[in-house]
């Protein structure tokens, strides 16, 4: 009896492709988005997988899908293979050059700092094009058409697979003619009474205040603004104090026009990359992402 080849032992690679993506990303929509095809052609694919295996391998309900026993064994193994499959191409095939680097970054980060490196990114990948967009509240890959994401929150609260890039320390900052108005604050409980700029809500500066050791008699006030760019042009234009950061303020700081009030070292969150799902093994985020690491390290001092 003639042995089978190890081809006709293996089912087709495009329900094998359906299966991985919804088993990593836990919807058929999103394992769509990530395949670039159609959720519905995600679902026949892996209706085809399991009539092929004659077993049973997804459970799909209102909140997304969920793996049998023996889908998850399966996953597992799949997941290792293409792991496999990609080490091995990565190591024959030169990197890619041309394409597109979509960079969503949190905002304050991506106005003060990233914008001003884009010609490094540029030669870092030649004959990539570099999109960079700003955003105040992070998204799912899911929502959005991004290679990698950079946003910043306090470690309990990272999204799975993230890179911690930095943790910078966040102080209050404000310009000459308020802190020539406001003489009378000469301590941080001063401060605190003060109306201040908040950053959507009142949480960052609550949170910084406790971490400060100080003990908050009465709620915080001030006006709420959009995200941390709006923060610090407020502040840039004497509007109240912001926290921010060497990262996010250092070119006002340097020229004079902010100036940082009291002298604290708290810390309150760190900046993180996370790849899409697609770029996970990719060379170029790697190289971005030891970049970033490097870079936000020093720019944090001072």
């Amino acid at each position: 009896m003639q042995r089978q080849t190890s081809a006709a032992r293996i089912p087709p690679l495009n329900m094998l492709r359906a299966f991985d993506a919804v088993s990593r990303l836990g919807t058929m929509r999103a394992a769509a988005i990530d395949l670039g095809i159609n959720h519905t052609v995600v679902s026949r694919h892996i209706a085809n997988l399991e009539a092929w295996l004659g077993v049973k391998l997804v459970d799909t309900g209102p909140r997304g899908v969920k793996l049998t026993n023996e889908g998850d064994l399966y996953s597992h193994r799949i997941n290792t293979a293409f792991a496999l499959i990609a080490d091995a191409t990565a190591d024959l095939r030169p990197q890619l050059q041309g394409g597109v680097l979509r960079i969503w970054c949190v905002s304050g980060l991506a106005t003060y700092w990233l914008a001003s490196r884009l010609g490094v990114l540029q030669a870092m990948f030649p004959g990539v094009e570099i999109l960079l967009r700003p955003f105040e509240r992070a998204p799912g890959f899911d929502e959005i058409n991004a290679d990698v994401m950079i946003g910043y929150c306090r470690p309990e609260q990272f999204p799975a697979n993230a890179t911690v890039l930095a943790t910078p320390r966040m102080f209050p900052v404000a310009n000459r003619d308020w802190i020539e108005s406001h003489s009378f604050v000469t301590s941080l409980p001063d401060l605190a009474a003060e109306p201040l700029i908040h950053e959507v809500s009142r949480h960052q500066w609550t949170d910084w205040f406790e971490l400060a050791g100080i003990s908050l008699s009465a709620p915080l006030t001030g006006p709420l603004l959009w995200d941390a760019a709006l923060g610090i042009d407020a502040a840039v234009n004497g509007q109240g104090v912001a926290l921010a950061s060497q990262l996010t303020a250092r070119q006002f700081l340097e020229a004079g026009t902010l100036t940082e009030l009291f002298n604290t070292d708290v810390r309150l969150g760190s900046y993180y990359l996370v790849a899409a799902p697609r770029q996970a093994r990719s060379a170029n985020i790697r190289q971005l992402t030891s970049w970033l690491a490097n870079e936000l390290a020093v720019g944090d001092k001072g």
